[in-house]
């Protein structure tokens, strides 16, 4: 049987702790796996920050507001899956009190939005700052202004690579891991036009050119060619520079990973074949118990018997979701 073509669906998605989100357009749904074996669904609306605004058509804009708007919701999903396993002989700390009677209804929020706040803070540090810093110390013996960017840009990208293999190693992640391997797979499932069924999601691949490890790999390398371009001479200002292009980096981005999604010729191909690659490290095969919870999330958002009839022109025979 000839391999079929993947269709554009739309749904993305993202592993939480025990769980999957997934979103179709404005809606999205998270399901869980509670510690009793049941799973629980939630389904809300997110609008984003811009909702209505013609910013959102814009390519290269568009792709900045789309990335905070996937942090925030990230966030909140997070949360919404850590609240089936919080531990329920914490004590609540001086600190705690202090800042739940300073914000009340709104301290959980608040929080969510300091923690965001200061994990970009630490991934720029990281991520951009850090190759930097580390690639002036041999500024006296290099003098090519060139092959300094170079090798900050190489540095940068094995900074990162490095990271993801070092939290890929970690017990915890590893089943998220494994959830984000099902959330790909269901994606792949409906995109090939397969029933969505646990029998033919366990086939598919876990791999997926819309994930969003393959979008922070595209940031390192979209970094390394504008910082190669775009240079200042005073220190000071070079990491200005850094700093006020990460828009621009995430909104260029931003534009690749949707060309990747939407087209399979060769050069889409070429230029996703390294997040594929690094995919294998933040992917891992799920069992069938965490794939019934991706099909629980998509199922609650996306209709897709639908979307097979409307993009593959047959309709699910039902039979065979008793298979």
């Amino acid at each position: 049987m000839a391999k079929k073509i993947q269709k554009y669906s739309g749904i993305g998605g993202q592993a939480v702790l025990e769980g999957i989100m997934m979103k179709n357009k404005e809606q999205y749904a998270v399901a869980v796996r509670k510690p009793d074996g049941g799973i629980e669904v939630e389904v809300e609306h997110y609008n984003g920050i811009l909702h209505g605004s013609k910013l959102m058509d814009i390519p290269f804009v568009r792709g900045v507001f789309q990335f905070i708007d996937s942090l925030v919701l990230g966030m909140r999903c997070l949360n919404f899956s850590a609240s089936f396993y919080e531990d329920e002989e914490a004590k609540e700390t001086i600190a705690d009190k202090a800042f739940n009677r300073i914000f009340k209804d709104k301290a959980e929020k608040v929080f969510s939005a300091i923690v965001m706040i200061f994990s970009l803070a630490i991934a720029i540090g990281i991520f951009m700052l850090l190759p930097y810093f580390v690639t002036s110390l041999f500024e006296e013996f290099i003098r090519s202004a060139s092959f300094m960017a170079i090798i900050e840009g190489v540095l940068r990208i094995l900074i990162f690579v490095g990271y993801v293999l070092a939290i890929s190693l970690m017990k915890d992640i590893r089943r998220v891991y494994c959830y984000h391997g099902a959330e790909h797979k269901c994606i792949n499932c409906i995109e090939k036009g397969a029933p969505l069924t646990v029998k033919e999601v366990m086939r598919c691949s876990k791999q997926h050119r819309r994930c969003g490890t393959s979008f922070l790999l595209f940031v390192m390398f979209v970094s390394v060619i504008l910082f190669f371009f775009i240079r200042v001479e005073h220190p000071a200002l070079r990491v200005l520079v850094r700093i006020a292009l990460i828009p621009v980096i995430a909104g260029i981005s931003y534009e690749i990973i949707r060309l990747a999604g939407k087209s399979n010729n060769i050069l889409v191909r070429i230029i996703s074949a390294p997040g594929m690659w690094l995919q294998r490290l933040t992917t891992r095969e799920p069992d069938e118990s965490m794939v019934e919870v991706a099909i629980a999330a998509i199922e609650a958002v996306f209709d897709w018997k639908a979307y097979i009839k409307e993009t593959f022109g047959y309709e699910v025979d039902e039979s065979w979701m008793k298979e």
